[in-house]
């Protein structure tokens, strides 16, 4: 039999790109040696490389995405495993390029990516399919903001966010009209284009969806629980919250929040891992974004997620590899 060789592609322009290098780590060990060479290629802003045994660094190369080895050996890769958190590898860029060039590749296509690295695009699309969302006002860097008529229409406390989805920088509540100014200039340094949403009194839930085996399936509901107000960079990624899967939620709002994640997944269009969030009011999902690249080290939710629902993370990974083979 042939192997395929498989490039594990992880990094990243953001400051996420640690949490990918672990992410691309625990995919590059669980993939089956038995029916894959397996690599690793690691993108970042100023380098694109190859990571040989000896951890030597080889240039990538542009033009096809191949490796020149000393040997004189050039290696082309069957399918790119795209486990990249943010830029390049979680809002389209890639992937457009991926496709220009006839690479075939794991996950969501570009314009999913584009979208779905869009908070505000991703909610509009998505009530148009009966999704709920909290309310929410959009900001340009260098409009005019009127501070009132904000506060009037979405109430306090409010959440402001940078649109751009991946890290979860720049985001504040605010629950004093006196907070604001400084909310929006904290989300501007992150993203010139800014979300900001009333406040949903709920519990916080993360719902990883995957099609596996050709089915659309909801791998778990896990429940936030931030030690502070929110979960923010900090909570996410130094722990400062806990996380409880399944979710402490009845049958019937269980049931809901399957149905409405799956909707949003195949409304979309998505392919591949991904996470949604979303806030439980009242008995009702509102959607808050999704993740088309969700962390996936050994700590990371979807990992955890599968664990549970008894996916070994070798066929997780291994359904990608064949999936995007038929692409």
């Amino acid at each position: 039999m042939n192997k395929k060789n498989v490039a594990v592609v992880m990094g990243g322009y953001s400051d996420e790109y640690k949490v990918s290098l672990k992410s691309g780590q625990l995919i590059y060990d669980s993939l089956d040696r038995e029916l894959y060479n397996v690599y690793k290629v690691v993108i970042l802003k100023d380098e694109w490389y190859f990571v040989d045994d000896r951890e030597q660094k080889v240039p990538i190369n542009k033009a096809d995405f191949s490796v020149d080895l000393e040997s004189g050996f050039t290696v082309k890769f069957d399918v790119c495993f795209n486990i990249i958190h943010g830029k390049p590898g979680e809002n389209g860029e890639l992937q457009a390029y991926w496709d220009t060039i006839g690479q075939k590749y794991t996950g969501c296509g570009f314009y999913q990516s584009a979208l779905t690295f869009n908070k505000k695009d991703t909610l509009a699309v998505l009530s148009k399919y009966g999704i709920p969302s909290a309310k929410s006002i959009y900001l340009r860097n260098g409009e005019s903001v009127n501070e009132s008529q904000i506060i009037n229409e979405l109430g306090l406390p409010l959440f402001v966010k940078p649109n751009q989805s991946g890290s979860s920088l720049g985001i504040s509540k605010v629950k004093e009209a006196s907070e604001l100014k400084v909310a929006l200039d904290f989300a501007f340094a992150e993203d010139d284009e800014i979300l900001i949403e009333s406040f949903l009194n709920g519990m916080e839930v993360s719902v990883g969806v995957v099609d596996f085996n050709g089915e659309t399936i909801v791998l778990g509901i896990t429940e936030i629980v931030p030690h502070k107000e929110f979960f923010d960079y900090e909570a996410k990624y130094e722990g400062a919250s806990e996380e409880i899967t399944p979710a402490r939620i009845d049958d019937e709002t269980r049931q809901k929040v399957e149905d409405i994640a799956k909707k949003a997944y195949k409304s979309l269009g998505m392919s591949g891992f991904s996470r949604s969030e979303f806030i439980i009011m009242n008995g009702t999902p509102y959607m808050l974004e999704m993740n088309t690249n969700p962390g996936f080290s050994p700590a990371s939710i979807l990992p955890q997620q599968a664990k549970i629902y008894g996916i070994s993370i070798q066929d997780l990974c291994g359904n990608e590899v064949e999936k995007a083979l038929k692409k």
